[in-house]
């Protein structure tokens, strides 16, 4: 009876970590919040105060305060690069993987596209994944939401 137990026990286990038969993702792994619909975030509140700690003494100067960014960041400068943008949710940095994201802050933009600079070497891996988690602790809900269902559920 007990070998029989752990098998249905297991096979419940499965079938409620299955939606539709897919495999278990990130997706299946989040809360759901009931009153807004969305995804909750599990960021680590300590990661972030450190983000922030980082952003301001290194990204502040170009991508402003809170992330804020500079007007007319889609436009080209007389250059012809791109001003830096919003990190807040209002431009298009939830529109990349935390991949990306991680990848731009290390390697720096295209020199013809921007003039972020490459931060390898000068901010540790931590560092940036603390800056990551930062920037996305000041998104809206919503962005949350869709940026956590395109990228991180499928992870």
């Amino acid at each position: 009876m007990t070998r029989h137990s752990f098998l249905l026990f297991s096979l419940t286990i499965l079938l409620v970590a299955c939606k539709d038969g897919a495999p278990l993702t990130a997706l299946s792994r989040t809360v759901i919040n009931p009153a807004t619909g969305l995804i909750e975030r599990k960021l680590d509140q300590t990661q972030i105060e450190r983000g922030e700690r980082i952003y301001t003494t290194h990204c502040v100067g170009c991508h402003g305060p809170d992330g804020a960014g500079t007007p007319d960041w889609r436009k080209p400068n007389l250059d012809g690069k791109y001003p830096p943008p919003p990190l807040d949710g209002t431009a298009h940095a939830w529109h990349h993987s935390t991949d990306v994201l991680k990848k731009t802050i290390l390697k720096g933009t295209p020199p013809e596209m921007g003039s972020m600079p490459a931060w390898e070497g000068k901010l540790t891996e931590q560092q940036v994944d603390d800056v990551i988690v930062w920037i996305k602790s000041l998104w809206p809900d919503e962005i949350y939401d869709i940026w956590y269902k395109n990228f991180e559920s499928k992870s």
